[in-house]
């Protein structure tokens, strides 16, 4: 019990390293789940293209979200924005600071997924194999123009009967995929220099608003873990509480039964200062309102002087 405390008192520490181990597993899932994937084009003009894009972007957008989900920093800016004013203002640096790391961490999985499909080329092959200007290959010479949107089409497919004697499949395919891979190499190289700059570039501006931003972002982050904390153990004295006075009204209905009651013992001094003037449930929603609609201003200059 202790160690599984440990580890969950470890991973809320240390959320942010946790949230990254857990973007570079969706990464190498991303990667893997592609190689797995049994991939089978239509090889038909109306159908080749959704298929094709299909494949491309949609499980970005399904790793996407899951990244979201996975990722509590979502949810609690998320709150901090649409929270109301109250006493405490809101500060739109924070706000933006933590969107961009949300961000930048939920699209790793996305970008290496279209990267890797754009290198391998299949899906690009697939999708605008009946795009391609078929004056530029032999192979096409001599058939209609509904002929050659068939064939085209059925580039992608190599066991086709109709592909298996035609001379420019591969010719039309070995140009699909350098366009592929060209476009897959283009934006890796982007990301890498846009990466490499904003690493480097980042002395350059306001080092003292970052901070301040970062520091907020986690002090955000953590006040809402131990109000959590909190509350639960909040939940579990005033159950305490709750549980011991039923037994005390029933003390007559017991004693009939013959049933022996336990004294109940004194509450610690953190019983006390949990529920001291928290008697019923309608407080405890009035408290749980005030702290969501009028947060306290992270001013503690009062409670020290005291």
């Amino acid at each position: 019990m202790d160690r599984l405390r440990m580890i969950f008192q470890y991973f809320q520490s240390n959320s942010e390293s946790v949230m990254n181990g857990i973007c570079g597993l969706l990464a190498l899932a991303s990667v893997k789940m592609y190689t797995c994937f049994d991939f089978s084009c239509p090889c038909l003009p109306q159908y080749n293209m959704a298929y094709g894009l299909g494949i491309m972007f949609v499980p970005p957008v399904a790793l996407f979200l899951c990244s979201l989900i996975l990722n509590r920093q979502s949810l609690v800016m998320l709150e901090e924005w649409r929270r109301p004013q109250g006493h405490r203002k809101k500060d739109l640096a924070v706000i933006r600071y933590m969107c961009s790391s949300i961000m930048q961490r939920a699209m790793i999985a996305p970008v290496v997924w279209i990267i890797v499909t754009l290198l391998d080329g299949k899906c690009l092959i697939c999708a605008f194999s009946g795009f391609v200007d078929p004056e530029k290959f032999v192979g096409f010479a001599n058939t209609s123009l509904v002929q050659v949107q068939q064939l085209l089409a059925k580039v992608p497919c190599k066991d086709d009967e109709l592909m298996r004697n035609n001379t420019s499949r591969k010719a039309v395919s070995r140009y699909l995929r350098c366009w592929s891979q060209a476009l897959g190499w283009s934006i890796l190289l982007i990301l890498v220099v846009a990466a490499f700059l904003a690493r480097w570039l980042r002395p350059c501006f306001d080092q003292a608003t970052l901070l301040q931003a970062r520091h907020w972002s986690n002090y955000i982050d953590i006040e809402q873990k131990i109000f959590e904390e909190t509350c639960c153990e909040h939940s579990r004295l005033f159950a305490h509480k709750c549980i011991l006075h039923f037994f005390e009204s029933m003390r007559q209905e017991i004693k009939l039964h013959s049933f022996s009651l336990p004294r109940e013992r004194e509450g610690t001094e953190g019983e006390k200062d949990l529920l001291q003037g928290i008697t019923d449930q309608d407080q405890v929603n009035k408290l749980l309102k005030m702290w969501y609609c009028e947060k306290p201003p992270l001013d503690v200059s009062q409670a020290t002087q005291r």
